[in-house]
This record gives structure tokens, sequence and C-alpha cells, in this order.
């Protein structure tokens, strides 16, 4: 069977762009959550957000073919950029027909289409852009990615709320394994920063509203948390086979060894309050990646941050892991840059890739005062160092969707 190796790391977050910054600045264990300053959210519930700087200073498109696309995209094309690049990947030398792009996000790209439809009912269809159609759909990303460069391999695009980019991944690495490509682009994109996706996220009921101290406001697992906060950016990661990264001399990072996932089957929107079907999904990856639960190291939590749901993940991770819980390192990482929905997992892959790299778990931050409800150590506020040889990546989506990543360093 073929081993996919993960050969390239591309990030655009709130907490810096390229995987060097991204790290350095996680290891300061401080939050880069702040006030929404970009349009007017003063009448919103929550007004809070990790938000993207800079994106222009370090982007190699054309503003030509920014102007075309929406923001979700133009942070995809980054992110793609720089795990191209980071994976040594010549393309002038691989068969751009044997290359796949797998991308997730939750909500498409609303700044465009909000502005082109304010446009529509004031101007009339003589004032909206003729780039409108392909500009906001959740498709739209990958299919720039592919027209960029020129790929022509078997593709998809996945939405799942906030599992998308995780189904994503894997549906890359399957591509590999089956053999469909040679070279995948796998990841999300979100960019729920604006008035309309805003107003939606919103009406979820899962965001957390303290808006006076938006540096606190993420706080999963503790005891006073009440929500998680919106965040923005991309991750990409090449994903190829280990013979095809040790025939380009190409060190790989990590491997993705197997995936599980299930369905609550309870509700449309609400998770069930029973946990068998994420501890069935967390059981069929360690199967289906051949880890023991003494081997795990680490756990990159969902970590929503509101009452129900992490009480119901820590429920599940003790029924499963029982005693051994007790020695594997969990952390929510999110919590110092907020919740990317669609584009999460593709942020904690590439988390948990660089803490394997570097031997360091790093910390849930504004955990004060535990939850009877939680009782799980989630690596409060500081970074502990750690060997991490095998880790799961834990993504949850509204309506009960779980799906948990298997990752193992080369």
């Amino acid at each position: 069977m073929l081993e996919i190796a993960i050969t390239g790391l591309g990030v655009v977050s709130p907490c810096g762009l390229k995987k060097e910054t991204f790290w350095a600045n996680l290891k300061k264990c401080q939050s880069f959550v702040d006030e929404i300053k970009r349009f007017d959210a003063s009448g919103y519930p929550s007004r809070i957000a990790g938000q993207v700087h800079q994106l222009d200073a370090y982007s190699p498109i054309s503003s030509r073919l920014i102007k075309r696309i929406d923001i979700f995209s133009h942070m995809a094309l980054v992110a793609s950029s720089e795990a191209i690049a980071d994976a040594n990947l010549n393309l002038e030398l691989i068969n751009k027909e044997r290359v796949g792009v797998f991308m997730g996000n939750a909500l498409g790209g609303w700044l465009f289409a909000e502005t082109e439809l304010r446009d529509l009912y004031i101007e009339g269809r003589e004032g909206i852009s003729p780039y409108m159609a392909s500009a906001w759909f959740p498709a739209a990303p990958q299919g720039q990615i592919t027209i960029y460069y020129g790929f022509k391999g078997y593709s998809k695009t996945v939405v799942a709320d906030r599992a998308s980019s995780a189904l994503a991944i894997w549906y890359g690495a399957k591509a590999i394994r089956d053999k469909k490509v040679d070279f995948v682009l796998a990841g999300g994109m979100e960019a729920p920063i604006t008035p309309y996706a805003l107003l939606c996220a919103n009406t979820y009921g899962g965001l957390s509203k303290n808006n006076l101290k938006p540096k606190e406001a993420y706080r999963p697992f503790d005891l006073y948390r009440d929500g998680f906060v919106l965040g923005e950016g991309s991750g990409v990661v090449i994903l190829e086979d280990i013979k095809s990264a040790q025939a380009r001399g190409k060190r790989p990072y990590a491997f993705i060894r197997g995936i599980g996932f299930s369905c609550d089957g309870f509700h449309y929107c609400r998770a069930s309050l029973d946990t068998k079907a994420l501890e069935f999904a967390i059981n069929e990856c360690l199967v289906d990646s051949k880890f023991s639960k003494e081997e795990i190291d680490y756990i990159c939590l969902d970590a929503e941050g509101t009452v129900i749901a992490d009480a119901l993940e820590a429920t599940a991770l003790k029924n499963v892991f029982r005693e051994n819980l007790e020695k594997i390192s969990l952390s929510a990482p999110k919590s110092m840059f907020g919740n990317l929905l669609g584009a999460q997992t593709a942020l904690d892959l590439i988390v948990t890739v660089l803490s394997m790299q570097n031997s360091l778990v790093l910390p849930t931050i504004n955990f004060e005062q535990k939850d009877p409800y939680c009782n799980i150590q989630p690596t409060p506020n500081r970074a502990v160092n750690r060997e991490i040889k095998k880790a799961l990546i834990i993504a949850r989506g509204r309506g009960g969707i779980n799906v948990v990543l298997g990752v193992e360093k080369f």
C-alpha cells in the first residue's frame, strides 16, 4: 500500500502568513483575536474574530486576477503557492494531468457576492460583475488553483461544515492511494468576516459574545466558555507517495495514516447527547491508521468552545481511551487565532505537523478554571515539550458530522 506523505505546508492565518511566521507567533501562546473593524459590526451579537492582515503584501497574485475573485480564493492561492514552494515541487518537471486539488470550506465567498448583489439591486443587471457567477461558490478556490497552475487531475471540493477540510484532505490522500493522481494540493479556506457571512455565523448560536475582552473570548473547556470565535484564512498541504518524495530528494514532514468518520444521525443542526458516533469515528481512525490507543502521543481537539460540545468531546475521549487518556497530550491551538470553520482541520494538521517537527505541544489558552463535566487536561496556557510520533485530529460539524484523522511523524 502506498504511504501518503505530507511534503509541503502553506498557511494564511490571523497569526501570520508563511509557516515560519505562523509557528513563531503560535509559540508566543497569546491570542490573535480582535474586534472586527473592517465594517460596522456593532449590531452583531458576536463582533470579534481572528483576522488576516497584510495579505496583499505577501501575495504573488496579480491585481487583475484579485479583482475577479473572492478573498477566500485569494487566500487559497497564496497558501497553495507557499505549499508548492515548501515542497520544492518543480511544476515544469511533473505531469500536471496527475495533480489533484482537494479543498473544503463551509460558507463560500460572501464578500464578492454581497458586494455584487448590492450593486444588482441599486444599479440593475448592468451593475453586476460578470465574474459574480464564478467567484462566490464553494468550488471557486479549487477551480482558481487548477486554472492558475494548469492542474488537470482528479479534484474535489467538500462542503461539510467544520469537517470540510478534514474530508478534503482524506479524499486527496485516497486519490493518491488509488493511483488516480501523483500529487495533491489538499486543505481549506474560509472568509467569514463579512457582513452577511458574520450574520449567518451568529445565527448558529455557537459564537462567543465576550466582545469586551476579545483576546480572552475563545476558551475551550474552561468553566466560563461561551462559544468559539470565528477566524479566517487558508491552509494547504502537498501530499504524495513517499517513494515520489524520496525520488525528488524531499524529506517528508509526516504521513496521513488513516481516517474515521461517522454521523450522529440525530438532528440537522445539533449534535447528539450520545457520544457513541464520535467514539466510533475515533476507534475507526485508530483501526484504519493501525495505531494502538497506547501509542497516541497527542490529540488536536475540535474544541468548539460551547458548554455542550466540549463536554461531549471530553466524554467521548474518556470513554475511548480510559486510563490511557492521562498519558496523551490534548490541546486546542485554535484558541489563539479563532475557528476557521471549513478550513480549520487544514490549520490543525499544519499545527500538528509543526508540533511534531519541534517536539512541542502548543497550549489551549484562556484556560482558567476546570469544568467538572470536561475533566480533561487540555495543556492549559503554556506550551509543553514532548516528542510527538502519532497524533489524532478531531473535526466535528453541525448535524453531528464526526471526522478523525490519524497522522504519524516521518
